[in-house]
C-alpha cells in the first residue's frame, strides 16, 4: 500500500551571512534559522520519535570565519503555502538576527535530490589584509597552478588517507584589486577549503578575509 508523502511543500532558500555570525558553526547555523522560521509562523515539517527535528537541511557547511552570500537553505513544510517571494523574504528579515541575508526563495520538487549531493564547487574572494605586492601573489599562484600534484596526508579519528588536492584546484587567479579568486571542489567529489589552500600557497602567515559569493550545483 502507497503511503503519501508528509512533504508537502519544499523550499529552497538562498542566504548570507556577514558580522559576527560568520563565526557561528553549521549546526548553530540551522538552530538559528529553526527559530527564524518559527518566528515567522512557517509550518515547518517536523521528523518523528523522541527527539523531534524540524526537517531543514544546510546545502554545504561554511568554514567559521567565512562570510557568504551564496548559501542554500532547504526547507519542507507539513502545508503548502502561497509562494510570494518577495513578501516572505521580508517577514524572514523581519525577525531574523544582524548579519542574516536572505536572496531568492523557490520551490523545488519534494522527490528532487537532496541538496548536499548537488553541490559540486564553490567560488571565493580571499582578500590579504596585511597586504601582498602583485607580483609575489602572481607567482605563488602560478608556481601552485604549475604543480602535476599536491599530495597532503591526513589523519582523522585515527585513520590516514593520502590524497592528491591539485585536482580540486579548479581555478585559481587575482583580480585587478589584487584579490585571490579561487574557484575550489567541494561535496562528495572532494572538499578544498580556502585555508587550506593558502597554506598551499605558503602564505598562511598573512591575515586574510575570505567570502564564499557563488555555489555550484549539478543540473536537477
Amino acid at each position: 500500500m502507497s503511503h503519501l508523502s508528509p512533504v508537502q511543500q519544499r523550499l529552497r532558500v538562498t542566504f548570507g551571512k556577514a558580522g559576527p555570525l560568520k563565526y557561528t558553526s553549521n549546526l548553530d547555523t540551522a538552530k538559528i534559522w529553526e527559530r527564524v522560521l518559527r518566528r515567522a509562523d512557517l509550518p515547518i515539517l517536523y521528523t518523528r520519535g523522541f527527539n523531534t527535528r524540524p526537517r531543514i537541511s544546510l546545502a554545504m557547511p561554511l568554514p567559521l570565519g567565512i562570510s557568504s552570500e551564496c548559501e542554500i537553505l532547504e526547507i519542507a513544510l507539513r502545508e503548502k503555502i502561497e509562494l510570494r517571494n518577495q513578501d516572505l523574504r521580508e517577514e524572514l528579515l523581519a525577525v531574523a538576527p544582524q548579519g542574516l541575508t536572505v536572496g531568492d526563495i523557490v520551490e523545488v520538487d519534494s522527490r528532487a535530490p537532496s541538496l548536499h549531493s548537488l553541490i559540486t564547487s564553490a567560488e571565493y574572494r580571499i582578500r590579504f589584509q596585511d597586504g601582498i605586492d602583485r607580483d609575489t601573489l602572481r607567482r605563488r599562484i602560478d608556481d601552485l597552478l604549475e604543480r602535476e600534484s599536491i599530495i597532503v596526508d591526513r589523519v582523522r579519528r585515527r585513520k590516514r588517507s593520502v590524497m592528491d588536492i591539485r585536482p580540486l584546484i579548479l581555478d585559481l587567479r587575482q583580480d585587478a584589486d589584487n584579490v585571490l579568486i579561487a574557484h575550489l571542489s567541494v561535496g562528495e567529489r572532494g572538499n578544498l577549503r580556502p585555508d587550506q589552500l593558502i597554506e598551499h600557497l605558503g602564505l598562511a602567515g598573512l591575515h586574510y578575509a575570505a567570502h564564499r559569493y557563488k555555489l555550484h550545483l549539478l543540473p536537477e
